[in-house]
């Protein structure tokens, strides 16, 4: 599937970020994590956003649901909050280090959305124990309903 087929276009460009140039990862290399080149694709295609479609379909309960959760923004770079911030909101909202934070939530830090470091993503709920959402950025994207 290539990026340009992918529903980026569901994120509606209301969260300023910059626009990005470069299709290598852009993401400071101090972090210490890579970003796949399938995130870096899309981030260049749409740098973070609010989705028209924000809700994620789930096989567990949530304390959105009983069968989703929901997002306000997917993160891109340079904004805030954007990816740069991933660690800072790690340590304030006691969110196990897994790898980056790349939504907020309508709740405002009580649950997140990470993409853990092999790749998948994966929702944070209060209780902060990690549940695979989807196998990739792309199926995420994809799942958005």
């Amino acid at each position: 599937m290539r990026c340009s087929s992918l529903p980026m276009r569901c994120c509606a460009p209301t969260v300023r970020y910059g626009q990005l140039r470069d299709r290598r990862s852009p993401f400071p290399r101090t972090s210490g994590i890579k970003l796949p080149q399938r995130y870096v694709d899309l981030l260049y295609v749409r740098n973070g956003g609010t989705p028209v479609r924000p809700r994620c379909p789930t096989n567990f309960e949530t304390s959105w649901a009983p069968d989703h959760f929901e997002i306000s923004a997917i993160l891109g770079i340079g904004g805030s909050p954007g990816l740069e911030n991933s660690a800072y909101m790690i340590a304030e909202w006691e969110y196990p280090d897994i790898g980056l934070v790349i939504c907020s939530t309508p709740s405002g830090g009580h649950d997140t959305v990470m993409l853990d470091r092999s790749g998948a993503v994966v929702y944070i709920d209060e209780d902060r124990v990690p549940r695979q959402a989807a196998r990739s950025i792309e199926e995420f994207v994809a799942m958005l309903y």
